[in-house]
């Protein structure tokens, strides 16, 4: 089949007007927001040369997704959609811009690039959900399944393309202009929203009153938890956000202590992450259907393992650009496929609370990961724990193997 067919879904999710405005600016916000990350994680190892600091600031800014993220998918059950996604997105543009500013006349201390990130990722935890969640009322019903599907790629594929463009700005003007250029993605993302007119209202449907928040977010962990798909699903998003996922966080690290290669040895890494997921993202969008992502999300999460032990093993840098290429793409493949099977298969009144709770294993996970892993390099090197982990990670995907047939049948319907 020609591959102008094959993309013919996913120019008929774009002719939705709504959708594709809400796509070009939501593209933008999540590669400055990825610039952002790499730039911090690079301005703290010039400050001061510790893998933990640098694993510490990525617990910072996305672990507070494990404390707010569930108030945050259960509010945005209760509130307008559209509204939610603008006020928070209004507010990282101020919190990335007062982080610039800082770095620009040298005031931005290790510290206060820390509290800086703390509120950055304390914002994120509500906007996650309320992104998510905005989706469906963007596209009819019958398009839903590709909308998602190209929402996850655009989050996956951006997730590395932003540590591309980072490392590049870095090289030519420092971090401080990665942190502008992420403030500025927001101011995208906010004109792209003012655009855009939903097919469906935004506010939720009315609900007892009577019902406490905090019982809506229980109520959210026990759907989430039961069921036979997305349940074992989260499980491993856990598993490789943990213990595969922090290798992301921790490049900075690699490339001054590894590798030897500074600000240029960086780009050159995560240039590598950044193309391999173009060519995985470009793969995945000629699918328009389900059957089939449960082994992918399955097989590339084994790959992932496989592929992290492998650049652990070397010090050669460009063997170590090779193998983060192909990771890029498996890594690409198992995020897009794990989100896109559990977009599809919530019911649509739990959708903000289980989102929230992904949110709180995408962003959260790799928190925990990078600070354990970052602070064990201070006695072992990043090499060990980082090795360590996918190893673990590995053995998970071998025991759960015999859970697969179940969780395919849940999810895919077969």
């Amino acid at each position: 089949m020609p591959l102008l067919d094959r993309l013919r879904p996913l120019a008929r999710a774009l002719g939705h007007p709504s959708y594709r405005n809400y796509a070009i600016g939501n593209g933008v916000s999540v590669v400055g927001t990825w610039m952002q990350r790499i730039a911090a994680g690079w301005y703290a190892w010039e400050l001061t040369e510790s893998g933990a600091w640098i694993g510490a600031l990525a617990f910072i800014e996305l672990f507070p997704s494990t404390v707010f993220g569930p108030i945050g998918g259960a509010i945005v059950d209760r509130t307008d959609r559209l509204k939610m996604v603008q006020l928070t997105q209004a507010l990282s543009m101020l919190t990335s811009g007062l982080m610039a500013i800082a770095a620009f006349t040298g005031t931005l201390s290790i510290w206060l690039l820390a509290i800086l990130i703390g509120a950055h990722g304390i914002i994120q935890a509500f906007a996650q959900p309320a992104r998510l969640s905005l989706i469906s009322h963007l596209v009819p019903k019958q398009d839903l399944p590709i909308a998602v599907a190209l929402n996850s790629i655009t989050f996956n594929t951006a997730r590395f393309l932003g540590p591309t463009a980072a490392g590049f700005i870095i090289v030519i003007g420092g971090a401080s202009w990665a942190f502008l250029a992420n403030a500025l993605s927001y101011a995208v993302l906010l004109a792209m929203l003012a655009l855009i007119h939903p097919l469906t209202p935004t506010a939720p449907v009315p609900r007892d009153e009577k019902r406490s928040l905090i019982n809506e977010i229980l109520e959210g962990w026990r759907y989430a938890a039961s069921h036979p798909g997305i349940g074992p699903m989260l499980g491993l998003m856990i598993v490789s956000s943990i213990l595969t996922r922090p290798v992301v966080d921790l490049m900075p690290g690699f490339a001054g202590e590894v590798f030897q290669a500074g600000a240029q040895g960086l780009a050159r890494l995560v240039a590598a992450i950044g193309i391999g997921a173009i060519i995985g993202g470009v793969f995945l969008a000629q699918r328009e259907r389900l059957s089939g992502l449960t082994g992918l999300n399955y097989w590339s999460g084994i790959a992932v393992a496989l592929l992290v032990l492998l650049f652990t093993a070397t010090d050669n840098l460009y063997l170590g650009i090779a193998t983060l290429g192909l990771a890029g793409g498996a890594m690409v493949f198992n995020g897009t496929a794990g989100q896109t099977l559990v977009q599809a298969a919530v019911a649509a009144p739990m959708r903000g609370r289980v989102l929230g709770i992904y949110g709180i294993i995408f962003r959260g996970g790799p928190a925990l990961g990078a600070l354990v892993m970052g602070v064990l390099s201070e006695w072992w090197g990043l090499r060990w724990p980082v090795a360590a982990g996918a190893l673990l990670a590995l053995l998970y995907y071998v025991w759960f193997w015999r859970r697969l047939p179940a969780m395919t049948r849940s999810l895919e319907g077969g």
